[in-house]
């Protein structure tokens, strides 16, 4: 009998630490996931190599800075009377660079999720002509976010294990590392690269995400000089730092990975990992500042990409304190990262005119894609409907600026649509650079249009592609087609710029034609490096975390 008592007492216990198991699974996978992090060495000071000690005689080539923001949403800045709280947080200059130059109305993205739009931007080309269709990402955050849907949720994500055995050789392991082999092709040529040939010291802070193995990091695809992480997120500040404050969304899958996942950390050209020193945005704003002016005598071009405002949502304590007019913690922590990036991008504009080159500088600013539907904030991309992920016009239409004293007249407002694919030719241009004549160079120089040598459209056409979930915009025609719904969505942007009247079934042959474009652009694609792991329902006209309802807009994103 006492045998009987132990073995169901046993079984008792079991069962009882099973259940917390499952209970706690987020916190048993976040001990693991800590458990992997990478060694990450004490902050140590970053000595940037020094241009010569005087001025070169005679006119100089302009330097060129590019700011790209991280998930910033269209409505995230003051310029167009909206921001961050109906305006509660303005951002003077941000907007400045717009206000003392050309405005891109309708400016897009390369693409809606960071990895491929990033790449477009370093190579002139849609990404999916090289293969680089999906956003690098471990196998652990595919199943993650591929499998656990939102409480309440009327459709479920998918995860392709079947997929698994098509990754590249080593890509799967269970290590930090094993995702740096998801990396734009050695032979692709950055605007880094194209701009060396001209004499450019080039510069990279902040987030690349374009991968890691040899031969595709950033100090082995041009610049001279990188201090940032690979990765795709990175920690602002360590979860407990008395200085900062946090908000993580639980409904969220993308959410739950990241924090435990994240190091806090930075190399310099491939060294060892070690801390930065403070909140992050400020940490790669000070050493921006110090390498201007270390290169203040010679040209150089400086791709200054921060992770804000991308999740996890970490602001730095003085930043939140004065924004008490925002009772929502969530939104004001948001607010106070806005805040941040806008001071941040204030401190190296100022930085050029201290030293004296500001005038002789061309500044673009943009963000990768829109803002993220998964932190649960509906107005961060209005006017526009659709978050990150989506190819609506709140995923894809991005604040786009570009400022150049005596070039680009100050207040100019520039309509018809131009991308992201454009800032490599326009650099090129503005550098007297050539851009490569040996494949497919989907950009042009706006420079021209803007002076008033050209007219018209710069691109007929636009497109854009995440697996099976396809857009093209053809005019002021944008038809987006889901193969895996076996839906189209037609709009005309002209009349209808926030994609409210749906006219696919009063266009037919309008919607034929455009399919046309979308298989001939196919044609010219290649096919992805590895494939999509999962696909997922991101919804059009509510963000995470509010109750989804049948007949709810949605779009399945392939990753």
């Amino acid at each position: 009998m006492k045998l009987w008592t132990w073995l169901v007492a046993a079984v008792l216990v079991l069962a009882m630490a099973l259940g917390a198991a499952v209970l706690n699974r987020a916190t048993i996978l976040a001990m693991v996931a800590h458990a992997r992090l990478p060694h990450v060495e004490p902050n140590h000071p970053v000595t940037w190599a020094q241009g010569p000690a005087t001025p070169p005689q005679g006119q100089r080539p302009p330097n060129v800075v590019f700011i790209l923001a991280d998930d910033l949403g269209f409505n995230d800045i003051t310029f167009n009377g909206g921001g961050v709280a109906n305006g509660a947080v303005p951002t003077p200059n941000i907007d400045s660079i717009g206000h003392e130059g050309v405005n891109f109305a309708n400016g897009y993205a390369g693409n809606a999720t960071c990895a491929p739009s990033r790449a477009a931007i370093m190579t002139g080309r849609y990404a999916t002509r090289f293969g680089f269709e999906f956003t690098p990402a471990p196998v652990a955050f595919e199943r993650m976010v591929g499998t656990e849907a939102e409480p309440g949720a009327i459709r479920e994500p998918k995860f392709f294990k079947d997929r698994l055995n098509q990754m590249p050789e080593g890509s799967t392991a269970a290590s930090a590392e094993a995702v740096n082999l998801l990396s734009v092709p050695t032979g692709e040529i950055t605007i880094a690269e194209v701009l060396k040939t001209r004499g450019y010291h080039t510069l990279h802070f902040g987030k690349w995400h374009l991968g890691g193995k040899k031969g595709s990091r950033p100090e082995d695809q041009g610049f001279n000089e990188s201090l940032g992480f690979i990765a795709g997120a990175s920690m602002y500040l360590p979860e407990h730092d008395k200085g900062v404050e946090n908000s993580k969304q639980s409904w969220d899958a993308i959410d739950r990975f990241l924090w435990p996942n994240l190091p806090y950390q930075v190399q310099y050209n491939g060294s060892p990992m070690f801390a930065p020193k403070g909140y992050m945005t400020d940490y790669l704003a000070d050493e921006a500042v110090k390498s201007i002016h270390a290169n203040r005598n010679r040209p150089f071009f400086m791709y200054f990409a921060p992770n804000a405002i991308h999740t996890p949502l970490q602001a730095k304590k003085e930043d939140y304190d004065a924004l008490p007019q925002i009772k929502d913690h969530r939104l004001r922590v948001y607010g106070a990262m806005a805040r941040n990036l806008d001071r941040n991008v204030g401190r190296i504009l100022q930085a050029l005119k201290d030293e004296g080159l500001d005038k002789n500088t061309l500044v673009i600013f943009t963000s990768d894609n829109g803002g993220a539907g998964y932190i649960g904030l509906p107005d961060i991309n209005k006017p526009y409907r659709g978050f990150k992920s989506t190819f609506f016009e709140g995923g894809i239409h991005a604040p786009f600026f570009m400022r150049w004293p005596g070039v680009i007249r100050p207040g100019s407002r520039f309509s018809y649509p131009v991308g992201h694919v454009d800032i490599f030719a326009t650099a090129a241009a503005a550098a007297h650079a050539s851009v490569p004549t040996d494949r497919a160079i989907d950009g042009v120089d706006l420079l021209p249009y803007l002076s008033g040598q050209a007219t018209g459209r710069p691109h007929q056409t636009l497109f854009w592609r995440s697996g099976q979930y396809k857009v093209v915009l053809d005019g002021d025609w944008k038809l987006q087609s889901s193969e895996a719904q076996n839906k189209v969505w037609l709009y005309n942007l002209a009349a209808d710029p926030t994609e409210r009247a749906e006219l696919s079934r009063a266009e037919p042959a309008r919607v034929r034609a455009m399919l046309a474009l979308l298989k001939a652009q196919d044609a010219a694609d290649a096919k992805p490096i590895w494939p999509s792991l999962l696909q997922g329902p991101v919804f059009v006209d509510h963000p995470g975390g509010m109750k989804q309802k049948p007949g709810d807009e949605y779009v399945l994103w392939d990753n």
